[in-house]
């Protein structure tokens, strides 16, 4: 299985997440910090995290913020909001109960 093919249907629940440990991180940080925790199993690709941090904002679970750089350059900062942290614990619930019924169905003999 490639590495994104792992995230699909679980990229909102990892960005909030993550940001809900570490709030005001870039997109950037946000793919890493994905990798990293997850020790090089998951893998955000720009082409699906970018519209998901639009989507996300646009649904007011994420609220983003311009902040300088540097050489003036800009950054965009990601940040949850409290109806994000209300979806977090909801996709949270979510992913429970679908993984475990997953594993019901692995250990069915």
């Amino acid at each position: 299985m490639k590495k994104t093919d792992a995230l699909q249907g679980s990229l909102d629940l990892l960005v909030l997440k993550v940001l809900s440990r570490q709030p005001k991180l870039h997109g950037y940080a946000i793919m890493t910090a994905i990798k990293q925790i997850s020790g090089d199993v998951l893998n955000a690709e720009v082409g699906s995290l970018y519209p998901a941090l639009h989507r996300m904002e646009e649904t007011g679970w994420i609220r983003a913020e311009w902040a300088p750089k540097d050489a003036g350059r800009r950054t965009r900062l990601y940040q949850l909001t409290a109806a994000g942290k209300k979806q977090l614990a909801a996709e949270v619930a979510r992913w429970h109960t679908v993984s475990s019924a997953i594993n019901r169905v692995l250990q069915e003999a």
